[in-house]
């Protein structure tokens, strides 16, 4: 802020400069930021394919609202046959083959709606489960993952945006 002599001998305060300036920083500042959670490339394709609607963790989350599911680079096979002998027997034939199985990519968006300790859902493991609804698949965007969640780059964002 600036302080202005008038002609007449009076100070003014010229914030106009300032405000311009804050709107303009606002106008950059991104209101949303899409979160994100990896989770392994079995459990993100039964989330968004097979209508896996509770995501199970050890800790609580109070997020709400849009998630993408990011499914993790690494799974070994022994990882990949253990998780389909969990998926409900119905949709083991419809599991992509090990070497087909989308990883280091976002495939989707889901709603995440609640974070309960006890659910009716077959899904349900427990300690925490996070409800998820409004599955939306995505064409696969590579990308990195990381632990628990986190905020999705900007560039990978306006792409979702555009294919949801």
């Amino acid at each position: 802020m600036r302080m202005v002599m008038w002609a007449s001998g009076a100070k003014k305060t010229d914030s106009s400069r300032e405000e311009a300036y804050n709107k303009q920083l606002l106008s950059k500042r991104r209101v949303h930021i899409l979160k994100a959670i990896t989770v392994k490339p079995v459990w993100a394709w039964a989330i968004i394919h097979a209508g896996k609607n509770i995501e199970n963790r050890s800790w609580l989350t109070h997020i709400r609202g849009p998630v993408a599911i990011h499914a993790s680079k690494n799974l070994t096979r022994s990882e990949y046959e253990e998780s389909k002998e969990l998926l409900p027997r119905r949709w083991r034939k419809e599991l992509p083959a090990y070497e087909d199985l989308p990883r280091g990519v976002i495939i989707g968006v889901v709603d995440l709606v609640d974070c309960v300790t006890e659910s009716k859902s077959p899904w349900f493991t427990g300690d925490y489960g996070f409800v998820l609804k409004n599955q939306r698949p995505i064409k696969p965007i590579s990308c990195a993952g990381a632990l628990g969640f986190w905020n999705v780059p900007p560039e990978i964002e306006g792409k979702i945006k555009k294919l949801v």
